[in-house]
């Protein structure tokens, strides 16, 4: 298994299982090669068991792939993202209570969203293939990142404050947004 570690100013690891089945592992600078070991180690079920499911979606893929989006039909979305999601981070913003930075719209491969340390928010213009509850679960989630800058039981809990179902959207996302991700790999 190729696992790709990037040392940066951070004080958890992420792992992540990457759409060519690759590793990257992100951890904080003071990590040793024997910490990267352990745990690697330590999260090599997990690993395998995610590179499994990676490789069981794109087989599947494969056998009933989508049309891939033009650049017309990503501008397009990219439209539709910038008139809608702004209106949603301002409406979940107060529920949320917290303030945020600049919103951008992007067409991105892998992610639905983030959210910088500065509080700029930004979107995957590919949301506008989802649900609007899948939308919501998404800006919900950036703007709980401007209390929780990690996935700790914290941040779940405020997420779970705003959107008691949030799982729900977390698993349609997983299971149904790859399929939206994919036609987005041309």
């Amino acid at each position: 298994m190729e696992v790709q570690v990037i040392k940066s100013n951070r004080k958890t690891v992420a792992i992540q299982i990457n759409a060519d089945l690759t590793v990257t592992m992100r951890v904080p600078r003071r990590a040793t090669k024997r910490d990267i070991q352990k745990i690697l180690k330590e999260k090599e079920g997990w690993i395998l068991k995610h590179l499994e499911e990676m490789k069981k979606q794109q087989e599947a893929y494969e056998a009933s792939a989508p049309e891939p989006l033009t650049k017309e039909e990503i501008k397009a979305l990219a439209d539709k993202a910038l008139a809608y999601i702004p209106k949603r981070v301002e409406y979940f913003s107060k529920l949320v209570g917290v303030n945020y930075g600049r919103i951008t719209i992007r067409n991105q491969k892998t992610r639905w969203g983030s959210c910088s340390s500065r509080g700029n928010l930004n979107f995957n213009c590919l949301l506008m293939l989802t649900t609007q509850e899948a939308i919501d679960y998404v800006v919900v989630h950036e703007l709980c990142h401007r209390k929780q800058m990690n996935h700790s039981k914290a941040f779940w809990s405020e997420v779970e404050k705003i959107l008691p179902d949030y799982k729900t959207q977390v698993k349609w996302l997983r299971e149904e947004g790859y399929q939206i991700m994919r036609r987005n790999q041309s």
